[in-house]
């Protein structure tokens, strides 16, 4: 199923729009040079949060995932299983797991979960409320199928 159009506002409709890397790269990764180097930050963490071996999810959100021409970088939440130990991995893989670094490094805003870190809640609850943007509005994200 093909990501859908953008709402009015730029964004993708609210939800959670599953999708391939190959489909997000098409729709998402051309055009401005902010554009290609958030694409080629997107493709950096995903090969590494694969190559962990304990990725369950990838989700992508912000500006990325919308119209505007040029994105300020790439909003990853990479869900990990709860037997991932950030600590075990190599010093290229930590950066995917240290948020100041991987802004620093990346250009990329990497927020990461266990489920076992969320008490209790859901882990589909803590996913929606990244469909909210700052103002309140709510926009779609997208989760990367792996």
């Amino acid at each position: 199923m093909p990501l859908p159009d953008f709402t009015e506002s730029g964004d993708l409709p609210r939800g959670r729009h599953p999708a391939t890397l190959d489909e997000v790269i098409t729709r998402f990764g051309s055009g401005s040079p902010q554009r290609l180097a958030a694409t080629d930050a997107l493709k950096r963490i995903v090969r590494l949060a694969i190559g962990t071996g304990f990725l369950d999810r990838i989700i992508i959100f912000g500006s990325y995932v919308s119209d505007k021409p040029k994105p300020n970088d790439v909003d990853v939440i990479l869900v990990m299983q709860n037997d991932f130990r950030a600590e075990e991995c190599s010093e290229e893989t930590a950066l995917l797991f240290d948020h100041s670094r991987s802004d620093n490094e990346l250009g990329a805003s990497i927020f990461w979960v266990r489920p076992d870190m969320l008490f209790g809640e859901p882990l589909d609850n803590f996913l929606a409320f990244w469909e909210t943007k700052r103002g309140g509005q709510l926009r779609g994200i997208v989760e990367v199928t792996v």
